[in-house]
């Protein structure tokens, strides 16, 4: 059983990232490649900043929030980050919710998918990537980046053209075949 867990990064009131990932659920449930999707939207999940007292390599949670959030981030076998731009860099919300674990995060996939305006959201995919990567998670050269994503909103729907949805399923895939190879890492 695989299981793809899709977390949207922006909490922001009126965001992009929400439909963008609401979009990427429905993608990944098309593509047929994982047993399961998990849309994380992290504006609900709202954890407070960093409250635990021990160090998350320690896995010594005291906190429900925590250990709900290990459990849900533990059960992945990939990821995909949907990354807006913040001034040239990701949201405090996605670094937050990230450092709240460690082992949790190992030796899984993620993909990205960024959005904003003429950069695409590139420079905060390119930003977070050492974060993942510190936590031995393989961000994968596959992505989805949206420029002027406004475009691709009707009625508060995201409605991809046909090179985005190429890409997608090009991650998605790419996110099916490193999950199934790092399971043994995990085991």
């Amino acid at each position: 059983m695989s299981r793809l867990q899709i977390i949207v990064a922006s909490t922001r009131p009126g965001r992009v990232g929400l439909p963008v990932g609401q979009w990427v659920e429905a993608a990944a449930g098309k593509h047929g490649g994982f047993d399961e999707v998990d849309l994380v939207d992290l504006a609900e999940l709202d954890l407070p900043l960093m409250d635990e007292p021990n160090h998350p390599r320690l896995a010594k949670y005291t906190q429900d929030h925590t250990k709900e959030w290990a459990a849900r981030v533990d059960a992945a076998d990939a990821f995909v980050f949907v990354l807006a731009e913040y001034n040239h860099s990701y949201p405090a919300a996605v670094k937050n919710a990230v450092d709240y674990l460690h082992n949790e995060w190992h030796y899984k996939p993620a993909g990205l998918v960024s959005y904003g305006g003429v950069s695409a959201g590139l420079r905060s995919a390119q930003a977070f990537k050492p974060v993942l990567q510190s936590l031995k998670v393989v961000t994968l050269i596959e992505a989805v980046t949206i420029p002027f994503v406004q475009q691709f909103l009707e009625d508060g729907v995201f409605v991809p053209n046909e090179l985005i949805e190429t890409s997608a399923n090009a991650m998605l895939d790419e996110l099916g075949r490193w999950g199934v190879a790092l399971k043994a890492l995990r085991a």
